[in-house]
């Protein structure tokens, strides 16, 4: 019997990547891979595949462990390079430290140490803040350094900038981590493979974010340095991260590099991005939009801006997004891999009309 549709399909907002569904081609994968029985939690012919190809994309020692979400991906990746008493240094708006409920510090014990910053990028100078008290039995001890590509803010690290937050955290001893929520989106914006500002960058460890490119709940720790992590095997265990029917996890991952498909996604969800953009560029231009102006740049899915607030307001009652600092009257507008330039058009219009 078939199951009753519950949401309108042809509704849209502009709130979170999260939003979209499930890209036809992942949900074919996750069909190629049903039927018949294959060898649970890991050992199956989709996981071995999938262990291959990451190894072509990231470099011959990566490893791969395919997990459910990005918080389980983060907490087991960040566990792996940690002691108990060491402490991650990040950015203010890092989604580890903002949005997962206190996951890293709760789940391994590790401590957060966070700089400011205002596009959501560090730098080794910003780093090098919180990098100090190495000996001292009374600080929680700096050893792995957590950036965002592509960051909170929409913002994107090129390769040399990861390299030189590497060097700087490997000259310290420190071990540098990724979270990779984005990271298609970064690769889109950049240009380059996946590789290029990761493993040829001096990444050690990364989340490959899969759920926001259009797959169905999967995400991946990612291993470039195997002497910097240790014990993941048991980890993504006792963190509740290890799917027993890995195959349909795998087959998605499979799904994003066969053919392109992770790149076509954020490329496209890139490309809305920009055209919203540019549609509002030219409403203030034409003095449309008085009081809307741009906090970030745009280099992949996210739109940052202000608005007066009674405005968004009314907006958000006919399109969904959020609040990003409603003091400051700050919006943020997400893209996905499914939008399309008439969702784009159709919202600039809404906007335009309640300016009007």
């Amino acid at each position: 019997m078939p199951v009753d549709r519950l949401h309108d399909p042809s509704w849209r907002g502009f709130a979170s990547d999260n939003y979209a569904g499930v890209h036809p081609e992942a949900l074919a994968a996750i069909d190629a891979a049903n039927g018949g029985h294959q060898v649970a939690y890991g050992g199956d012919v989709y996981t071995t595949r999938l262990q291959d190809v990451i190894r072509e994309q990231f470099g011959g020692g990566a490893e791969v462990f395919p997990v459910f979400n990005g918080t389980g991906a983060n907490v087991v990746a960040l566990t792996s390079v940690l002691p108990r008493w060491g402490a991650v240094i990040a950015a203010s708006t890092a989604h580890i430290n903002t949005d997962e409920a206190g996951a890293p510090e709760r789940m391994t014990g590790i401590k957060l140490l966070t700089v400011p910053t205002p596009d959501g990028k560090l730098t080794p100078e910003l780093v090098a803040r919180e990098a100090w008290g190495w000996g001292d039995e009374h600080r929680a001890q700096p050893l792995a350094v957590s950036i965002t590509q592509a960051t909170e803010m929409g913002t994107v690290y090129t390769a040399d900038e990861v390299r030189a937050i590497a060097d700087f955290a490997h000259s310290h001893g420190m071990a540098v981590h990724v979270d990779g929520s984005r990271l298609w989106n970064a690769a889109a914006a950049l240009a380059v493979p996946l590789r290029a500002f990761t493993t040829e960058a001096g990444v050690d460890i990364l989340s490959l974010g899969g759920t926001k490119n259009g797959l169905l709940g999967v995400e991946a720790v990612v291993v470039l340095d195997t002497e910097r992590a240790a014990g993941l095997t048991y980890l993504r265990k006792f963190t509740m991260q290890l799917a027993s029917k890995m195959r349909f996890a795998s087959a998605q991952l499979l799904a994003l590099f066969d053919g392109g498909l992770g790149i076509r996604n954020a490329g496209h969800a890139n490309a809305m991005a920009t055209r919203l953009r540019a549609a509002l560029e030219a409403g203030i231009a034409d003095g449309d939009l008085p009081g809307l102006a741009f906090t970030q740049q745009t280099c992949a899915n996210a739109v940052f801006a202000t608005l007066p607030t009674a405005t968004a307001d009314r907006i958000r009652v006919r399109v969904r997004f959020y609040d990003w600092d409603r003091a400051r009257g700050e919006v943020r507008w997400m893209t996905a891999w499914d939008t399309t330039e008439a969702d784009v058009d159709d919202f600039v219009a809404v906007i335009r009309e309640e300016f009007a």
